[in-house]
């Protein structure tokens, strides 16, 4: 065991190797306080696939982690200086003392009542305000001067920034408060009535709504039935997450992958939505139910997926101006 420690603390420094088995730690006790939504609630059940998935990003980023560690303890190591290097300092000790606050508070929920909201909220916002900043002041020290720079500069918050979607995912995968979710949820299914019934309309098919329930000549259908947008909604943030974390390496890029995965949620649940109301309108309100409404609802996820998969070249495409070009080619040999 002690020559294995060795080997580790080898490639990471002891203090950021210990940083990473807590965090391992603070995940497993997540998780297991999450399980218990992704057991009950239909909406949260690709949580059981967020574990796996962070154990992923790490895998697959590992050599970039080493790196970004050696770029910490070398001696042209970046550091945020001046107002940039007093703002970090105290977005960093503020972070983890409401980080340590909010994890406390939902674990004494957790003991006291069990499985609740409020409590897997504060034990999902606390994980990523303790990990994060631990990870900036365990990173290595700069072994020469460091060099000067801005707060985005600095190695260590640019070490800190490749575990983003390994502490901040639980957010995704835990309930949202309840009173959030109910409003996000009466919001969606507003729209997608509506935008149903203009459509049957506008074609010239009878059709009445009634609230949230539309009646058809075969029957009524109930849209909060027939498409469930909390799921769809949840379930496409997390694969929009995922995508953006692996693919795509600037912020503003990543954020814009997630925003096109709510984008595409809403999009193609209004298109289930449309395809289970024709579906009932044709065979009857009871035709909807099992096969047909699953499979409509596992491919909001899939269209979503897909259309994720073919915005990635868009987002990767890099402009390169006509002097960078006429540079690159000035720098190549010449034939003879």
């Amino acid at each position: 065991m002690l020559t294995l420690w060795k080997k580790m603390t080898a490639v990471v420094p002891e203090p950021f190797l210990i940083t990473l088995l807590l965090g391992a730690g603070f995940m497993g006790f997540v998780a297991w306080d999450q399980s218990h939504w992704w057991s009950t609630k239909e909406d949260y059940g690709f949580g059981w696939l967020v574990p796996a998935f962070v154990a992923f990003v790490v895998y697959d980023r590992w050599p970039r982690i080493v790196a970004a560690l050696r770029a910490c303890g070398g001696p042209d190591s970046p550091r945020a200086s001046g107002a940039a290097g007093g703002l970090l300092t105290m977005l960093t000790y503020a972070s983890l003392a409401a980080g340590a606050l909010l994890f406390l508070i939902g674990a004494l929920y957790r003991a006291g009542s069990g499985a609740s909201f409020p409590g897997t909220l504060a034990l999902s916002l606390g994980i990523g305000a303790i990990l994060l900043p631990l990870m900036v002041l365990n990173a290595p020290e700069s072994t020469g001067a460091p060099m000067r720079g801005g707060l985005t500069t600095d190695a260590r918050v640019k070490l800190a920034a490749m575990f983003l979607f390994p502490s901040l995912v639980w957010l995704v995968s835990a309930p949202m408060v309840s009173m959030v979710e109910s409003n996000l949820s009466l919001f969606m299914l507003n729209r997608v009535t509506a935008v149903v019934f203009f459509v049957f309309e506008t074609l010239g098919m009878p059709i009445e709504q009634q609230g949230n329930v539309l009646k058809l000549p075969l029957g009524d259908v109930g849209v909060a039935e027939a498409c469930s947008g909390i799921r769809s909604f949840t379930a496409c943030l997390f694969a929009g997450s995922f995508l953006a974390s692996v693919f795509l390496e600037k912020l503003w890029k990543k954020v814009g992958l997630v925003l096109c995965a709510i984008l595409f949620a809403f999009f193609t649940n209004i298109l289930r939505g449309l395809f289970l109301t024709a579906w009932a309108y044709q065979y009857g309100p009871d035709a909807i139910e099992g096969t047909v409404h699953d499979a409509a609802g596992y491919s909001v996820l899939g269209l979503t997926v897909v259309g994720l998969l073919c915005l990635l070249p868009l987002f990767n495409l890099k402009f390169v101006s006509k002097e960078e070009l006429d540079a690159g080619a000035d720098e190549q040999p010449k034939r003879a």
